[in-house]
């Protein structure tokens, strides 16, 4: 293996000519030599270039610009052509202008009330063109796709009907069968949240410990990681790419997480502790930092990378199939019981109940005997594991039983434990 030494100078000039003749524009490569014993190897690096769409010099550019897809080369469509010129030009998709609708008549509501209540400012037109939601064109303001695709306005599901998440928990490990299905249709600022509660209702959790009166609970995916990589796949999306939704789909042994559009050239996902940050959507992002979507740049990854580390059961991977990016989270020890998650909570829940009912009335007790002020939202909030009405029905229990009295009114009164 390897070439001869006389052979190099020739060769290395015949792929730089090559380059240089059949690309536009012109790509400069490196070319270096490695030597294996008494021969060499020609190693060329394509630097990532800024002046895309890249294209062959004897095709325009709409019929001679390829996209890797796993193992093959495709013809670039032209929502791809489109994203390649806006990133040579620094811009995104989301910054474009929509003159259909005039801003005044854009339903933003919902996202307005949002924003006050996560910043404690009122939505004016001032932040709106600050955000860059709204630019002058022509002496007007329009709106921009970002603030579309924040809006509740039935302009967003004309231009962008597929930007939505759709969730399935399905029974077994392929798809096929739904237990359980959710489109998230709202506007974007809130399909992370929900989507988010969609994975938690349909995944266990579990006492591990108890410190004093408090239960430490884990659950059986690294939800912190979970939920960082749907909010990175709502914000890093595509959504200049037709036809494409968000997909969720929970299995008996996995969690995948599928977004529109190819991971971004700069971003490594085999390298998340050292919290990388590169941004598709220029506009959205910030905006999902007001909301707290975005917590800080670059420590999405980094949170996810972390969480893993404390589930050494659950393996990490990642593919782009076709031009989507997926994530997933699978189980390594799984074995098909054939029983789902659902299925084996309903088969021990009588077991256990008699079990449960118990220590939560003598944790109540235990905390009652600490701070006999507490009220019902207090308690539960304390244990964690119990709502306001469920702390509710086990205080007229324990009332009932004699164990507990309570002294004086509902607001400012107090408990009295009895020790039976």
């Amino acid at each position: 293996m390897g070439l001869p030494a006389e052979d190099l100078t020739l060769l290395e000039e015949k792929i730089s000519n090559i380059i240089h003749d059949q690309c536009e524009p012109l790509i400069r490569p490196d070319i270096s030599l490695v030597q294996a014993e008494d021969k060499y190897l020609i190693r060329i690096t394509i630097h990532k270039g800024s002046h895309t769409p890249y294209h062959l010099k004897t095709k325009t550019v709409e019929t001679g610009t390829f996209v890797r897809v796993g193992s093959t080369n495709r013809l670039a469509s032209s929502e791809i052509i489109a994203e390649l010129s806006r990133h040579r030009q620094n811009a995104s998709f989301d910054g474009e202008l929509v003159y259909s609708k005039g801003i005044e008549e854009i339903n933003i509501s919902t996202f307005a009330n949002q924003y006050a209540e996560k910043t404690g400012e009122t939505l004016t037109e001032k932040i709106i063109s600050k955000l860059e939601l709204i630019r002058l064109d022509n002496g007007k303001y329009f709106a921009t796709q970002a603030l579309i695709l924040l809006s509740d306005d039935e302009i967003r599901r004309q231009l962008f009907p597929y930007a939505i998440v759709e969730c399935a928990r399905f029974k077994g490990i392929t798809p096929g069968n739904f237990i359980d299905q959710k489109t998230i249709d709202v506007n974007i600022g809130l399909q992370a949240d929900q989507a988010y509660q969609f994975v938690l209702r349909h995944i266990s959790q579990s006492s591990t410990d108890y410190v004093g009166v408090y239960r430490t609970d884990r659950w059986e995916y690294p939800v912190i990681a979970i939920r960082e990589a749907i909010r990175n796949a709502i914000i890093h999306r595509d959504y200049s790419l037709t036809g494409k939704d968000i997909k969720i789909a929970i299995f008996d042994d996995k969690i995948e997480i599928t977004s529109p559009g190819c991971l971004l050239p700069s971003v490594d996902f085999d390298d998340m502790e050292s919290g990388q940050s590169d941004i598709r959507n220029k506009i959205l992002a910030p905006v999902f930092k007001k909301l707290g979507i975005i917590e800080k740049w670059g420590n999405g990854l980094r949170l996810i990378f972390e969480e893993l580390q404390k589930y050494p059961e659950i393996g990490f991977s990642w593919k782009e199939p076709g031009l989507s990016f997926r994530v997933v989270f699978q189980k390594t020890n799984y074995h098909n019981t054939g029983t789902t998650t659902q299925e084996a909570t309903k088969k021990t829940t009588q077991k256990t109940t008699q079990k449960t009912t118990q220590k939560i009335t003598d944790r109540i007790i235990q905390l009652l005997k600490t701070d006999p002020t507490l009220n019902r939202e207090r308690i539960a909030e304390m244990l964690g594991d119990i709502t306001a009405d469920g702390v509710k029905y086990h205080l007229n229990k324990l009332r009932k039983e004699g164990r507990i009295k309570r002294i004086g009114p509902d607001k400012g009164g107090s408990w009295e434990v009895h020790n039976l």
